[in-house]
């Protein structure tokens, strides 16, 4: 296949165009590089089989025929979607519309990638994907948890009007070798400041309870419902519940580090558990993470500890 991947260059996009070209696809990468990065894909420079676009999806584009659309263009931590509100806003609607074209267009199937936020600091624990949420629509982070039930509600649109052959992930906590030190995401933030020797901040009590699906385990799951005829929306995420507290004193065995806690006032809206319900994916796509909390910290400690030694030479 021919396969369209928004959001190239970002933590998972990156995975992704690794994951399709392993299987002998060849994929053409788009993105505006606003929270992705070029090193992410610095090692795909010499291969024949990728080619990458530098533009911005929420503008209208072609990259001509594809047989598959990933659309995962869009902010995903709290720190860059807030900082990047609107735009946010726009990818996950203008860009959603102009990535459906595509598909549409061509004829191709499309994966929208969506987000637990949806869920919003849900009523009912664990998620299941017939769980419409409990999401403020106002708040600060709604410029990212509106645009993405939206994306979903556009991607459905185009499955019922268009006839076009749609998936929908709901990605939870994602960790793992690409995740960019300074976005603001829980274990990069911890591991940042466990490995100089900061304090590690945790916002609220640190009672909130997270669920952290290694990377590789995310992207088989979203692989995988790429695959039959199960458009979703689909859960894939890692169901072992720890709260934050638990994560951060793992963070600083793992890396032997002296830092302490420091704690702020919680963040508003922030959800108070966190935890998928993924029997779904598991009937239907015979996939379940494989790779613990701690097996996966420490096979990203090496990643983290070279990401901050490039971080210091570049300054």
């Amino acid at each position: 296949m021919r396969t369209l991947i928004t959001g190239a260059a970002g933590f998972l996009g990156s995975h992704l165009c690794d994951a399709m070209l392993s299987e002998g696809h060849s994929v053409v990468g788009i993105g505006n590089f606003s929270t992705g990065s070029l090193d992410n894909l610095r090692h795909l420079r010499s291969e024949p089989c990728f080619e990458l676009i530098e533009g911005d999806v929420s503008r209208v584009f072609d990259c001509g025929h594809v047989d598959y659309v990933f659309h995962f263009a869009s902010p995903a931590s709290p720190e860059a979607y807030t900082r990047l509100g609107l735009e946010t806003l726009q990818v996950g609607s203008s860009g959603s519309f102009n990535s459906l074209k595509i598909a549409k267009k061509y004829g191709a199937k499309y994966l929208l990638a969506s987000t637990s936020e949806c869920y919003g600091d849900q009523l009912e624990h664990p998620q299941k994907e017939t769980y419409w949420g409990n999401v403020n629509p106002i708040g600060p982070r709604s410029v990212y948890d509106e645009t993405k039930r939206f994306a979903e509600a556009l991607t459905m649109a185009y499955r019922r009007y268009k006839h076009v052959d749609t998936r929908i992930v709901r990605i939870f906590n994602t960790y793992g070798p690409r995740l960019h030190m300074n976005d603001g995401r829980l274990i990069s933030n911890f591991v940042r400041q466990a490995l100089q020797e900061e304090d590690l901040t945790i916002y609220g009590t640190g009672e909130q309870s997270r669920s952290f699906c290694y990377v590789t385990d995310e992207i088989d799951g979203i692989v995988r419902l790429s695959r039959p005829n199960v458009n979703g929306p689909m859960n894939i995420g890692n169901p072992s519940e720890v709260t934050v507290l638990e994560c951060a004193k793992l963070v600083l065995r793992l890396t032997d580090s002296p830092s302490k806690f420091r704690f702020l006032p919680g963040m508003e809206d922030d959800p108070r558990r966190r935890c998928p319900d993924i029997s779904e994916a598991t009937t239907l796509l015979g996939w379940r993470p494989l790779v613990s909390l701690e097996a996966g910290l420490r096979l990203s400690l090496k990643y983290f500890k070279d990401a901050m030694v490039r971080e210091a030479a570049a300054v």
